[in-house]
């Protein structure tokens, strides 16, 4: 087949890497320029990971992720340790390491596998039509193109997305989350936190965390619960919230930031589950699919087991591309669709939109040996359709 792939993120380039192994001719589009992915770094854990090393891209990826031994929570305004605990239990559990990668370092990998001569950017996709087993992709410049099959992985705003759903008359909106993250990368620094380590300050419904990625550098995440549309000084924005902790690393997490340099700020929304991602020859993964809050680290994750399922029905399906890609929704909206929501509750949780929940949430990590997360860590990983075919070959 001829596909045509819209979306050059890491959910596109995946879905392009799967079909490339099958002999198929893809060609890639996205809109952007150059590779300035939107977030600093995301969480491969055990099921993505395992999904790009089917890709062949195992040892690459380990020399991208950071070594992350143990986790620990420490309370925001005093800097005690609520707990901490190793993570090998999830290795042990699931078979593979995770790894937190920088997320431009992780798109460059996966671009340069796809291969340049089969990526276009600065395309901006306007339009999907479909007839007589024809694809057709009408970009913003006025150029086509043609195709047996298209795969919009073009985001949480997706135009593939409201072509696909347009017949069942539902369009898909997205949801604020109540509250807003800001991201980057520092040098590591052990007055932040061990440098093997994930380190949670927690406090008032607001988390500062770092990972370990490669390059010696700390991965930040920093969630402030408010209102969405608001503009603002970064820096300020995050002295205003956490310029009162008393915990030392927070202080010097705030210290090491160049807001120059890399400091991003996201608004954190998601999308209802919904279960119509296909419309004759064209179908959506990732975030056009299910747009998640980031809460339980599996929005990078769900998108690379959207392109397994994918390259496995393909492989395994010979009656056309309709059935093929209707199996792949089958395979995919519950699954994708439960990570969303729980995702969500997560995030209701952790940020004191019911302040008692929250408060029993620290109360509970004081009392925290492992147990409890890693059974959420390893439940989330469980269910993934990489998991389910090493559990039938086992």
């Amino acid at each position: 087949m001829r596909v045509i792939v819209i979306g050059a993120g890491v959910g596109g380039t995946s879905a392009a890497l799967a079909l490339q192994k099958l002999g198929h001719e893809v060609v890639v589009y996205d809109r952007m320029r150059e590779n300035r992915p939107v977030g600093a770094a995301l969480s491969l854990w055990s099921n993505g990971v395992k999904v790009l090393n089917w890709l062949g891209l195992g040892a690459e990826v380990a020399a991208l992720g950071g070594r992350m031994d143990d986790m620990a929570y420490y309370d925001g305004h005093t800097g005690d340790e609520l707990c901490r605990f190793s993570l090998a239990p999830v290795t042990e559990q699931t078979g593979q390491r995770p790894y937190p990668v920088a997320r431009a370092d992780l798109q460059q990998l996966m671009m340069d596998a796809v291969g340049s001569a089969h990526i276009h950017l600065g395309k901006q996709l306007a339009g999907v039509s479909e007839a007589d087993g024809v694809v057709t992709a009408t970009f913003a410049d006025g150029s086509t193109d043609t195709a047996d099959l298209l795969i919009g992985a073009d985001g949480a705003r997706s135009l593939v997305r409201d072509y696909v759903t347009e017949p069942s008359g539902i369009r898909p909106e997205r949801s604020y989350s109540g509250y807003v993250n800001y991201n980057g990368l520092v040098a590591a620094d052990e007055r932040i936190g061990p440098l093997d380590q994930w380190t949670t300050y927690v406090g008032d419904g607001k988390r500062c965390a770092v990972m370990p990625v490669a390059g010696d550098r700390f991965y930040f995440f920093v969630d402030v619960p408010g209102p969405s549309g608001v503009i603002e000084d970064r820096m300020a924005a995050l002295e205003a919230a956490f310029g009162s902790w008393g915990a030392p690393g927070v202080r010097a997490l705030l210290d090491a930031i160049d807001p120059d340099e890399s400091l991003n700020r996201v608004e954190i929304w998601d999308i209802d589950p919904f279960d119509t991602w296909v419309r004759g020859r064209v179908a959506i993964l990732g975030d056009a699919a299910h747009n998640t809050a980031p809460d339980i680290g599996q929005g990078a994750c769900s998108a690379l087991e959207d392109s397994f399922a994918l390259g496995i029905v393909f492989a395994t399906s010979t009656l056309g591309v309709e059935d093929s890609l209707k199996r792949y929704e089958r395979i995919r909206t519950e699954r994708a669709g439960d990570l969303v929501l729980r995702a969500r509750k997560r995030a209701h949780e952790t940020h004191a939109f019911d302040v008692a929940a929250t408060q029993a949430w620290y109360d509970g990590l004081r009392r925290e040996d492992g147990t409890g997360v890693i059974r959420g860590i390893v439940g989330n990983i469980e269910g993934s359709p990489v998991e389910l075919g090493a559990s039938v070959m086992r």
